[in-house]
């Protein structure tokens, strides 16, 4: 796994809740100093962001059905939203390279939607427009609290299909039953096929792979955001 420069905790001063002294690892990289800085200072823009922006409004959303849907007003002022936005197209290419037909993975795919098409209604000829639509989740996150110290443990992202992010949002109380994929959108390939073969390839670069190293910073620090507001809330109205 490829493990970029990360902010992997953080020092508190209870006596002075703005005062922070942030943990960095710098990962396998071999960036020099002063690019590990550099590097540093954009994570905590990510944090400082991320402690301002409501947590509802932390997504981003390139879709062609939705091009009113792309990312809020607030997070697109922010080099957060910017390079979550980048995230996501770099999500889409890889998507639609993963079920290229010409590629190994690819060939396996499509061999087996026609075998699955051919076996359920007889027909031979499959549409190769397709439009899968995948989320990328926070899954979990373990953080190890230590006096005025916390350090992030593990944080692990989760990838499925619309159908799949729709039907947690409804289990979460945060969405509605009239939410479904966009009918305008071409014919969907089988999806127990999609999350068969393509899905744990996706989620395996998410959370390994050096395409996907920008969320994962992005990640920590929310982790680390989130446990921050959590926690000065919590001292803060304990002494009030």
């Amino acid at each position: 796994a490829f493990v970029p420069v990360l902010l992997k905790g953080m020092t508190i001063h209870p006596e002075d809740p703005f005062k922070l002294d942030f943990i960095v690892d710098s990962g396998n990289s071999t960036l020099s100093v002063d690019q590990i800085k550099k590097e540093s200072e954009r994570l905590v823009k990510y944090f400082m962001a991320s402690m301002t922006v409501p947590k509802n409004d932390l997504w981003v959303n390139l879709s062609p059905y939705e091009k009113d849907r792309i990312i809020p007003e607030e997070l697109g002022k922010t080099e957060l939203g910017r390079d979550l936005l980048a995230q996501d197209y770099i999500l889409k290419q890889l998507s639609a390279s993963l079920i290229y037909p010409e590629s190994e993975l690819g060939a396996k795919f499509w061999e087996r939607v026609r075998q699955q098409a051919f076996e359920q209604y007889g027909i031979k000829d499959v549409p190769m427009s397709t439009f899968n639509k995948v989320w990328i989740l926070p899954e979990s996150a373990t953080v190890y609290e230590y006096g005025n110290n916390v350090y992030i443990v593990e944080g692990h992202l989760k990838v499925m299909l619309e159908e799949d992010y729709l039907g947690k949002k409804i289990e979460d109380g945060r969405g509605k039953i009239e939410d479904t994929i966009n009918p305008s959108s071409p014919i969907n390939l089988p999806s127990s096929l999609m999350k068969e073969l393509i899905i744990p390839e996706i989620e395996k670069e998410v959370n390994q792979g050096k395409n996907f190293a920008p969320l994962r910073q992005i990640y920590h620090s929310l982790i680390l955001a989130k446990w921050y507001k959590e926690t000065i809330k919590e001292s803060l109205l304990s002494k009030v």
